[in-house]
């Protein structure tokens, strides 16, 4: 026993060196979608004066859960600023909200596929399995091979970390959907596209938004990893505290993370416990679309059979 050893790590390293001497074209043209997608997003919060971005947050917590949280939001993000933190802040969210968007856009049609096909779902979740157990630091070795060192590791990194939940809530809600609704979508001749669009995705909308809550925290969690490997940001701040055993600013770059982390996620819960504008139009384009699902009749008999 002592002479056997399997040699994963030999077959991974090759793996990830034939990956680059192969590969090199098409992971440089993902990197430069990646970096163009962060840069246009950081433009977009980095650019205006601090105070533009407070009163938007507040008019968009207004619209989701009312003044209180427009209040609280307001104040809370006054403290990045009073700490001098505010630019590395908008740096974080550009990196979170790529990273969460592509997250996103992975996940949902994954988790959909997994809840229409049971042997997809039985591939898939070991996949997921492997995804959320493996230590994050493990991903960002092949991604800082393949993408260099800078932001885009760290992003794809995050990706990669934070979809899995996307996934199985979005498996679960649409499993949780009862089946006796949908049997009537298709007595009244549905088509399978118009059943999830109309159907269960409707339904399953609160388990979805639960699992893209996690999706967000996921993300931001990942800050400081990504810090590690040049993203800069609050992550960087805090590996810079780290390495000069600076508590003052990793207390900073912290409570920094702390209150993103909040606002996002009670932002995010809102659209999923029905609260706030935003969820009651929602709830109105709901009740529309049962509406349109209730006034389907099934045709009128022929006259024959009526007589």
């Amino acid at each position: 026993m002592g002479d056997l050893r399997i040699p994963l790590g030999d077959w991974m390293e090759s793996a990830v060196s034939f990956t680059t001497e192969n590969l090199s074209g098409f992971f440089g043209v993902l990197r430069a979608i990646f970096l163009a997608l962060y840069n246009g997003v950081d433009l977009v919060l980095s650019s205006p004066p601090f105070w533009v971005i407070i009163v938007l947050a507040a008019l968009v917590g207004l619209m989701a859960r009312g003044w209180i949280f427009a209040v609280g939001t307001s104040l809370a993000l006054l403290v990045i600023v009073g700490v001098d933190q505010w630019d590395n802040a908008m740096d974080s969210l550009a990196l979170v909200l790529v990273a969460s968007v592509i997250a996103i856009i992975i996940s949902v049609p994954l988790g959909i596929g997994a809840a229409k096909s049971s042997v997809f779902s039985s591939i898939l979740r070991p996949v997921l399995d492997f995804m959320q157990t493996t230590p994050a630091f493990v991903y960002l070795i092949p991604a800082l091979l393949l993408f260099r060192v800078g932001v885009v590791p760290g992003i794809v990194a995050t990706i990669i970390f934070a979809m899995a939940p996307g996934v199985r809530l979005t498996e679960l809600g649409i499993r949780g959907v009862d089946r006796e609704v949908v049997e009537a979508g298709q007595a009244f001749g549905a088509s399978p596209a118009r059943i999830l669009r109309q159907i269960e995705l409707p339904l399953a909308l609160p388990t979805i938004m639960a699992g893209l809550n996690q999706v967000i925290m996921l993300s931001l969690s990942m800050v400081v990893i990504a810090g590690m490997v040049g993203a800069g940001g609050l992550g960087g701040q805090i590996v810079a505290s780290l390495n000069r055993i600076d508590v003052g600013l990793g207390v900073e770059a912290g409570v920094s993370v702390v209150i993103i982390a909040i606002i996002l996620d009670r932002l995010t819960a809102a659209f999923g416990t029905g609260r706030g504008l935003f969820s009651r139009l929602i709830g109105r384009w709901g009740s529309r679309q049962t509406r349109d699902r209730t006034s389907i009749a099934p045709n009128p008999p022929p006259q024959a059979l009526r007589a």
